[in-house]
């Protein structure tokens, strides 16, 4: 949380405190306020004035009551406007076009009275209606006020709360797994991005079916020659003619959109800007603890995974005789893989530093999962009732995301490669969609199709997905160092060119940058790490996420309590050691990363780490071993533990911090 932005607004908030109240008041007024309430996004803008409020830049008190305020105007000018129309708000320009959320928000309130509106505060789209519908049944105010004041402040400390407690423990979590946190929060985001998008996409399309179906028919009266080949997807009196027009508008617009994509790689030669920078950013957030979770989720678009979630699904197909449906599903991925890899070839596109291998415009991967799942969601989903159908879509733009998400985080592909694969992927099932829609009309049973895929999904990712990380992991380890130091050149001025802190993590609030390297070692670890077991320091594994929710656990032991691993230039720790601190809840640290350089003879050099740690909980429901400032107890028992090799301590120019210099001896 470092960034400018950042900054300038808790600058800006620090010297405005009212002003932050009157922010905070407009946006909850304007999510309460009829219709306009569908728009804006409160839950985020909620959430980052709570972590606010955790980091200590905003009164806690002071913004739940601006919020509650701000929610509870909203709701009473939305009432106003329902007791001024009356029934007549329904047929008002303001409210006409919301029909269904009027229709729901009237169902709750006749359902539960007063306490429909305390109900309807936590209901989505619902909430911003509700106080209208009051108004318009000309709800007495001495009925609507109680249970409105009750409900907006129960929003407000309720919507509040999770970014409170964010803020409240974000110093804890931040000095040990700032980039987990970063990268969990967005990976989180992507979904909440693409869960949205198609959500809203197929809602708008199903709200306006009948509506593009009418104007796609006028067209093709007026244009008898393109018409002749679009009326026979749009037939008034077929049952599929609104979706078949939905699925051709979907295909024009990605059609066009993926291939301007092209064009535009195409002309400028290269990665564009934005691939660079999601590059870099992704680069930036590598961490142990991520890395494996991702490594698995890099592995779901493999082909012993998809290949075994369809094979029960094609076999039950070709058994019910559904032999036009296995056949377009087998046409589609026979297609979308040919088509993929010859553009891989054709499209010249720099790989990603990571790239080591599997790369190519568009992703391979990410195509083959967007029509896997696709054409599924496309082959049940007429199957499923009303609003329901959007199920198979978002689970397909769910595992979409996942595999992109996991695949731009190695640094496997650009963003471009992501984009343009899932785009071809629905472009090319959107094809077929309409191919297989146009021409079969009959129904299935659809529930032991279902069962058989998602089944099929999940068993072959659990089963190979374990299997698969190591080999994704060294598939996109960090390349060696190339810059090389003489062993007498490092000792003699070389080291102080060396990194002085680990910048991982910097604390905004205390203006100071992340840990002091305070150890430099050359030559092997074996010697070392004899030495320093020989007097009681342990060498811990690094933590898995199996250990990390023993945190969880207020009742283990402080010492089977993991230590969480932490990244040197987006490298994990080579080397973790740990030792009893002078308290129980006190332990001394010894992190061990590889330098960026090696000596001249090959020998490695190591920057490290020393700090003592002590086992505390932000908040009730997990502790973690946090370091303590200022204490020096664990870097003299590591000076004093390597007594008797070569070793020299300097100030680092750059910081003033002592950093001691040890020779090992060479191998063999």
């Amino acid at each position: 949380m470092t960034s400018e932005w950042l900054n300038d607004i808790t600058t800006w908030i620090g010297a405005h405190p009212v002003a932050a109240g009157g922010l905070i008041f407009l946006v909850a007024f304007c999510d309460a306020l009829a219709v306009v309430g569908i728009v804006v996004p409160a839950l985020p803008l909620l959430f980052a004035v709570g972590t606010l409020i955790g980091l200590g830049h905003i009164d806690g008190p002071y913004a739940v009551l601006c919020a509650a305020a701000g929610a509870f105007a909203g709701d009473g000018l939305s009432y106003w406007l329902g007791w001024r129309w009356g029934p007549a708000m329904r047929q008002h320009w303001l409210f006409r076009r919301y029909p269904q959320f009027i229709d729901r928000g009237e169902r709750l309130f006749r359902k539960h009275g007063s306490k429909g509106i305390v109900i309807a505060r936590f209901v989505g789209a619902v909430r911003p209606f509700v106080p209208a519908v009051a108004g318009m049944l000309h709800v007495p105010l001495k009925r609507y006020l109680p249970a409105s004041a009750v409900a907006c402040l129960l929003w407000a400390a309720s919507f509040l709360a999770p970014g409170w407690v964010f803020g409240a423990s974000y110093d804890a979590i931040a000095a040990v797994a700032d980039r987990l946190a970063l990268v969990l929060l967005a990976l989180v985001l992507v979904l909440a991005l693409v869960w949205a998008v198609v959500l809203y996409t197929y809602r708008w399309f199903a709200g306006h079916a009948d509506r593009l179906l009418a104007r796609a028919l006028k067209w093709t009266h007026a244009h008898p020659r393109l018409g002749r080949y679009a009326e026979p997807l749009i037939q008034a009196n077929r049952p599929e003619s609104a979706a078949l027009a939905m699925l051709a508008m979907c295909l024009t617009a990605i059609g066009w959109g993926w291939f301007a994509l092209l064009a535009v790689l195409v002309a400028h030669g290269g990665p564009l800007g934005l691939d660079l920078q999601v590059n870099a950013l992704m680069a930036t957030l590598r961490n142990p603890l991520a890395d494996r979770f991702l490594a698995a989720l890099a592995s779901i678009g493999d082909l012993q995974v998809l290949l075994p979630a369809m094979v029960a699904p094609l076999a039950w197909l070709l058994w019910r005789r559904r032999f036009a449906a296995a056949l377009h599903w087998i046409a589609a991925l026979a297609f979308g893989f040919v088509f993929t890899a010859f553009l891989g070839m054709t499209v010249d596109m720099p790989r990603p530093p990571n790239a080591t291998s599997g790369f190519g415009f568009p992703s391979i991967p990410v195509t083959m999962i967007t029509i896997v799942f696709g054409f599924f969601a496309v082959l049940i989903a007429r199957e499923l009732p009303g609003r329901a159908r959007v199920w198979p879509y978002l689970v397909a733009g769910v595992a979409v995301a996942l595999l992109g998400f996991a695949r731009l985080y190695f640094g496997a592909h650009w963003l471009s490669d992501i984009v343009g694969g899932a785009l071809f992927g629905v472009l090319w099932l959107l094809v077929l969609g309409i191919a297989y829609r146009r021409h079969i009309g009959r129904s299935f049973w659809m529930r032991p199709l279902a069962t058989l895929f998602y089944t099929g999904f999940l068993v072959a990712a659990l089963w190979h997905a374990p299997r698969a990380i190591d080999g994704v992991l060294a598939q996109f380890a960090p390349p060696a160092p190339t810059t090389r130091l003489s062993l007498d050149g490092w000792w003699n001025g070389g080291w102080a060119r060396l990194p002085a802190h680990r910048d991982e993590q910097i604390d905004h609030r205390r203006d100071t940058v992340g840990w002091p390297l305070d150890l430099q070692i050359a030559g092997p670890l074996a010697p070392l790490r004899t030495r320093l077991e020989a007097r009681g320091w342990q060498v811990q594994p690094q933590a898995t996420w199996v250990a990390t929710l023993g945190l969880l656990d207020a009742h283990r032991p402080l010492a089977r309590q993991p230590v969480l691993p932490a990244t040197l230039d987006s490298e994990a720790e080579a080397l973790l050691l740990r030792r009893p601190g002078p308290t129980p809840d006190t332990v001394h640290v010894l992190r061990i990363w590889r330098a960026p350089a090696l000596l001249e003879d090959g020998q490695p050099l190591w920057l490290c780490n020393t700090q003592t740690m002590r086992f505390s909980r932000p908040l009730t429901t997990f502790g973690l071993w946090m370091p303590v400032d200022g204490d020096e107890g664990a870097h003299r028992l590591v000076r004093d533990a390597l007594q008797g090799f070569e070793q020299q301590e300097s100030p680092h120019p750059r910081s003033n911090t002592l950093v001691l210099r040890v020779r090992m001896p060479p191998r063999g």
